[in-house]
């Protein structure tokens, strides 16, 4: 590896400046849109970064396809119902692969998750069309399982060819009548990212799930969890501390969930979004037509979750609600406070770089706080500029070629079911009152002056920042992981967590504390070489006869 710089001889500027120059002329200026040097705290007029644009070719993403966010993240976790991808089995990686996300099959036993199921498309199917053998799988789950619904999706072949799988699920829909059966068209290629895929799976998931179960939900302050997608058993974590508290969630979207759960969801009187950017949508649409307001909320960090907790208990105005929330945050941080103290001597002043998709490279900053350690560096794999920028910015946003591909589902308000959950003189009288509705600073504002916010982070870019800054620990994806490690700085997995978790909630972040210490204290990555530093330059020589 090339000599190190010292990071005091570095400013933001040159990292960038050093990043940018590898690249020829008319990358670097789209590349430097997209690397953006953070001057949002208390700025008036903070930078505008480049987001939500397609990767240029040749460059080696982090990012997943439209089909792995529309499958893999919001269908995935789902355990009830059966997911079939239409498509050669080169692309059925996600019909079985989900992330680490855990599952409890509840009372039925019904755990489809470990199952992979695809259509398995060969070279005629793609000639002739593959909507017979679409209708015979589906036909086959259906006589296997006899599941309550069963979700098509298809991959980029099926949308060259022009398969109608739409039309295929409706017929096997009616022929059942006792199986929903609806599709996806989440073709790789239908957006930028994954970002795109989660966009169509939430529209999918309103349209054909939520509301179908009329039947009024038993319990007390009810709410809806979106956006969390229980890996590492996060969301176990999660519904623990509600039922401390005597909150009753109706549904996650998707962490845990059922067919049922989804049906229900309308019956909450509050939703709670984690991931701002995979399921910002499906917030806005049933506050439109059930009429269920939402905020942001985040249970990464015990403060957070606190923060979070004391939240609900203000938007429901109950006492008995708010000391019982009081007490579990009291018993709670006990052990959090304990284990700060045997751990935070090790990790102050540590450093950390955060680029992970969704709301984790944010997130899991208040976490780093906790343990007084500074991110020098993070960014998104599929954000838009509203997740950097926050929320106020989607007035400002147009929507390019891409986001067209994207159905756009128009909602209204139930004639039946619409019933606000608080009326627009309550509503007005929290806000006023300094309580903020669906709103989302974003990443930027928290991060310090002159750290380096990076969207689409690519495998160059990883490998430099570390060669340039040497973090005490990178935080990203499975992608990065081993490429990363060999240039002796230790990664953590957040997308799936490794073998580690949960990291949500009180006991989480004791379990984070635990696990960041351990790799920060941890002499072995600096011992650690990789053959081409051994062994920088190849030889070779020409053998004659």
């Amino acid at each position: 590896m090339a000599k190190t710089k010292k990071l005091v001889q570095l400013t933001p500027t040159d990292v960038k400046e050093d990043i940018l120059s590898k690249y020829p002329p008319k990358v670097a200026r789209k590349r430097a849109k997209q690397i953006m040097i953070n001057e949002a705290t208390g700025s008036d007029s903070p930078p505008e970064i480049l987001a939500n644009v397609r990767t240029i070719p040749g460059i080696i993403t982090m990012r997943g396809c439209t089909y792995a966010g529309c499958k893999g993240v919001i269908m995935g976790p789902t355990r009830d119902i059966v997911n079939i991808t239409h498509g050669p089995i080169g692309c059925g990686f996600y019909s079985w692969l989900t992330r680490r996300n855990q599952t409890d099959p509840g009372p039925d036993g019904a755990n489809y998750m470990p199952y992979c199921f695809s259509t398995d498309m060969q070279d005629q199917d793609i000639i002739f069309g593959g909507e017979k053998k679409l209708a015979a799988a589906i036909q086959e789950a259906y006589d296997l399982l006899h599941p309550k619904g069963i979700c098509v999706f298809a991959t980029c072949p099926v949308g060259l060819i022009g398969d109608d799988i739409h039309a295929v699920s409706r017929k096997m829909k009616e022929k059942f009548g006792d199986c929903n059966v609806f599709a996806f068209s989440c073709e790789g290629y239908k957006g930028v990212s994954q970002s795109a895929g989660h966009h169509i799976a939430n529209n999918q998931v309103f349209t054909h799930l939520v509301g179908e179960e009329q039947k009024e939900q038993d319990g007390e302050f009810k709410i809806n969890l979106l956006g969390e997608y229980n890996i590492g058993g996060d969301g176990f974590e999660i519904d623990r501390i509600f039922k401390k508290c005597g909150i009753t969630c109706l549904s996650t979207f998707s962490g845990n969930s059922s067919y049922d759960q989804f049906a229900r969801a309308h019956h909450a009187d509050l939703n709670l979004v984690m991931c701002h950017r995979s399921i910002n949508y499906v917030a806005d649409m049933m506050e439109t037509k059930y009429g269920i307001p939402w905020f942001k909320v985040n249970f990464i960090s015990a403060k957070s979750a606190a923060k979070s907790l004391r939240k609900i208990g203000e938007y429901f105005g109950n006492q008995k609600l708010i000391d019982r929330i009081e007490e579990v945050i009291a018993e709670e941080m006990k052990d959090v406070e304990a284990a700060l103290a045997a751990h935070k001597p090790h990790t102050q002043g540590k450093t950390a770089m955060l680029f992970v998709g969704g709301s984790r490279a944010h997130h899991y900053q208040d976490l780093f706080t906790e343990l007084g350690m500074k991110t020098l560096s993070a960014g998104y794999e599929f954000a838009h500029r509203d997740d950097y920028e926050g929320r106020r910015v989607i007035p400002e946003l147009v929507p390019d070629a891409d986001s067209r591909n994207i159905e756009e589902i128009e909602v209204s308000a139930d004639p039946e079911l619409y019933n606000p959950r608080k009326s627009p003189e309550q509503i007005k009288a929290m806000e006023d009152s300094g309580f903020e509705f669906k709103d989302y600073d974003g990443m930027n504002e928290q991060m310090g002056n002159g750290t380096i916010v990076i969207d689409d982070l690519n495998q160059y870019e990883a490998e430099k920042l570390v060669e340039l800054y040497k973090p005490d620990i990178f935080c990203a994806g499975i992608k990065e992981k081993y490429s990363i490690q060999k240039n002796g700085v230790p990664m953590l997995q957040l997308h799936s967590y490794d073998y580690g978790g949960p990291f949500a909630g009180f006991k989480g972040a004791i379990n984070f504390y635990k696990t960041v210490d351990r790799l920060v204290s941890s002499k072995v990555w600096s011992y650690t070489e990789a053959p081409w530093q051994k062994s920088p330059e190849l030889t070779g020589t020409f053998v004659w006869e």
